[in-house]
């Protein structure tokens, strides 16, 4: 069983402060996972590669209750310390990566991060 299978949904009263944030129903539905998941600051999965090995990843962030905190994550692949890259964002963007997280595992069921994160945590201009 994968650490997303065991999460619980946040409180009524920590979802209600970020709401303003998301828009689509598709967000608002995920938020109380995703900030049941934000709220362990850390988690395990695997970068996907495609037609590659699949890189295994930690990932550890700063916990705040705020939606414009900001969040400092890292993110280290195949155990490496060498490969450990960090960045730092909003609260209420980062949670919207877990909720895309939290899309894709439904879906595929693999724990990943979107490219657009991956974009954010290596510096690279969209």
């Amino acid at each position: 069983m994968s650490a997303l299978e065991s999460l619980q949904p946040a409180p009524k009263g920590k979802v209600m402060v970020y709401l303003p944030y998301y828009k689509t129903n598709n967000q608002r539905s995920a938020l109380p996972l995703a900030i049941g998941l934000y709220e362990r600051g850390n988690l395990e999965g695997e970068r996907q590669v495609e037609g590659g090995k699949n890189i295994p990843f930690v990932a550890t962030w700063s916990v705040s209750s705020l939606p414009a905190d900001r969040t400092r994550c890292r993110l280290q692949f195949d155990g490496n310390a060498d490969l450990s890259y960090e960045t730092t964002i909003e609260n209420c963007e980062f949670v919207n990566y877990l909720i895309d997280l939290l899309f894709l595992y439904k879906k595929h069921r693999f724990i990943d991060f979107p490219k657009g994160f991956y974009r954010k945590l290596l510096d690279v201009d969209e």
